[in-house]
């Protein structure tokens, strides 16, 4: 599993026209699935990105997760999650990119869907775009602060 993770200041998903998900304060979390990919291990995602520190304290300073910011001020704790197939690309050769390492929407839905219920279990709000669909993604970078994260070279 691959997430890219953006503290924003706001954000939302638009698909036809019609807000499908949106958050003020938070993180938008652009998530990939790949085949040996499970729920224990979108669990483990989940929290690896609940307690990153990437919120500022008191002092200005990164020492804040999205659960300390949600304990404290609720309406600054949204998380967006919004389906990438695409962060499995593989452009090292030619000009087109392959997606072979990208799970099929059988396997990566149900597993998008686990982790987004996995985080939401541990305290933040979390909102959706909505699967396969054609998405608009509009956000604010607060910092800007920009996470990749791999399941594949996690230590959690």
């Amino acid at each position: 599993m691959r997430v890219l993770a953006q503290r924003v200041s706001r954000a939302r998903v638009t698909v036809a026209g019609e807000t499908v998900g949106s958050i003020g304060a938070g993180f938008v979390l652009l998530v990939g699935v790949t085949h040996d990919d499970t729920e224990a291990i979108s669990r483990s995602m989940a929290g690896k990105i609940a307690n990153l520190r990437v919120f500022d304290d008191e002092n200005g300073q990164m020492n804040r997760s999205i659960l300390d910011v949600a304990a404290a001020t609720p309406s600054d704790a949204g998380v967006l999650i919004v389906s990438q197939f695409t962060l499995y690309a593989d452009a090292r050769k030619g000009r087109r990119p392959s997606y072979t390492d990208a799970a099929s929407p059988s396997v990566a839905a149900p597993l998008v869907e686990h982790f987004a219920r996995s985080l939401a279990a541990l305290g933040p709000h979390v909102e959706q775009g909505r699967f396969g669909a054609e998405m608009e993604v509009e956000l604010v970078n607060d910092g800007p602060v920009t996470i990749w994260l791999d399941s594949a070279e996690l230590r959690t």
